[in-house]
C-alpha cells in the first residue's frame, strides 16, 4: 500500500529533499510550509496517512499544530513524526507530549525516518 504522507517544514528545501527521496520509495507526498495551512490540508484529504511535522516554524509551531490535531475529532487520530534540528532528550519528550507519534531528529536519517513511518502502519 502507498502510503500518502504530508511534508510540513517551513523550509523548501527540506520539502524538496525529503519529498524526492521518499517518492522514489513509492510514497505520495503532499506538502505545505505553514501549520495552519497543514490542519486545513488533513481536514480536506482523509487519505493522508502520516503528517511529517516541522517543529521550529514561524507563525505557528509544530508543537501547537499537533496539540490543535489531537483536539480535532475529524483528524485528531492522523499520526505525526515531530521532525526537528533540536536533538535533546528534552524535545523528544515534548514532541511526545505534545501528541505526536515519533520523533526524527535533522539531519534526517531516512531509514530510521521509514522505520518511523511504518511503524505506524
Amino acid at each position: 500500500m502507498n502510503k500518502k504522507i504530508l511534508i510540513v517544514d517551513d523550509d523548501p528545501r527540506n520539502i524538496f529533499a525529503l519529498k524526492l527521496t521518499l517518492k522514489s520509495r513509492g510514497y505520495q507526498i503532499e506538502s505545505c510550509t505553514m501549520a495552519r495551512e497543514a490542519i486545513q490540508m488533513l481536514q480536506k484529504d482523509n487519505a493522508i496517512d502520516v503528517v511529517l511535522m516541522d517543529m521550529m516554524m514561524p507563525e505557528m509551531d509544530g508543537y501547537e499544530a499537533i496539540r490543535i490535531i489531537r483536539n480535532t475529532p475529524s483528524i485528531s487520530r492522523i499520526p505525526v513524526i515531530a521532525v526537528t534540528a533540536q536533538a535533546m532528550p528534552e524535545d523528544r519528550q515534548k514532541s511526545l507530549d505534545a501528541g505526536a507519534q515519533d520523533y526524527v531528529s535533522k539531519p534526517i536519517d531516512i531509514d530510521q525516518l521509514i522505520n518511523a513511518i511504518e511503524k505506524l502502519s
